[in-house]
């Protein structure tokens, strides 16, 4: 079973994260795999066990640094690794990311599944899964909290998801795009093994020309959605202290009232 996993680099939420002159998202300083594609990644590994011929591709689209979330997915034990990198992707919305996601899945060799996390930690958007889907013509199972796979290419996928309502069981035949929630697993740590192992995998760095893609598809100025402005959050100021008297309780609700929270 050949798998691909989409995964995206992003900024450390521990960090001080901010924009940058063109209001885009500053990447520049530390990153990381983002913490909800690794639940895909560990999927692709269960998923994948036992099979000798099987292939776990993880893919990401980004600058020089997005290469780092790949090593980590390596380290975890997926096979090899593709980065694609191009001046003209950077400040690409999510149709662009998508467009381009789906022309790398279609280099990939007989690709079964194409696996992703159920949002990255940054954009937290969550609808490039469904895009890639539409663009490869295959089925889009979203929001997985288990997962269950019969076969390769011609079998199917069964994957069980959690609403307000209910449990739903959804089954769709194979090539399909799922996504997954973190609910589905527990992602492992990368061992020393997987460590040393993962120095001799290889990681394929591919442009837009690669691609076949035109590089006015993409970037900030193929984008639908342009942000024209970024401010700081305002500090926060200093609370309010009550001081009960016999009428804390009166207090408090006027409080409340005024700000409109009753």
């Amino acid at each position: 079973m050949n798998i691909v996993v989409c995964v995206k680099h992003v900024p450390d939420a521990q960090g001080d994260r901010a924009f940058g002159e063109d209001h885009l998202t500053d990447r520049s300083g530390d990153g990381l795999l983002s913490e909800l594609d690794e639940y895909a990644v560990e999927e692709a590994l269960k998923l994948t066990e036992g099979q000798d011929d099987a292939r776990v591709t993880v893919l990401t689209m980004g600058p020089a640094d997005a290469e780092e979330a790949v090593k980590k997915a390596l380290q975890m034990g997926a096979t090899e690794g593709v980065h694609v990198t191009d001046e003209a992707l950077a400040g690409s919305d999510a149709l662009s990311t998508a467009l381009v996601l789906a022309e790398a899945v279609k280099k990939v060799d007989e690709v079964d599944l194409v696996l992703f996390g159920m949002s990255s930690t940054d954009g937290t958007m969550g609808v490039v899964p469904a895009m890639v889907a539409e663009l490869l013509g295959v089925p889009a199972v979203t929001l997985a909290n288990s997962l269950e796979c019969s076969g390769e290419t011609g079998g199917t996928i069964t994957m069980k998801r959690d609403t307000a309502e209910a449990t739903l069981t959804v089954e769709a035949t194979l090539p399909a795009v799922v996504s997954v929630t973190d609910q589905i697993n527990e992602p492992r740590y990368p061992s020393f093994k997987g460590i040393m192992a993962a120095k001799k995998k290889t990681i394929e760095s591919w442009g837009l020309a690669e691609l076949g893609l035109d590089p006015a598809l993409v970037g900030s100025a193929n984008a639908w959605a342009v942000a024209d402005g970024a401010d700081k959050k305002p500090p926060r100021e200093a609370g309010e202290i009550i001081t009960d008297e016999g009428d804390g309780g009166a207090k408090l609700a006027e409080f409340l009232k005024q700000r409109k929270f009753i």
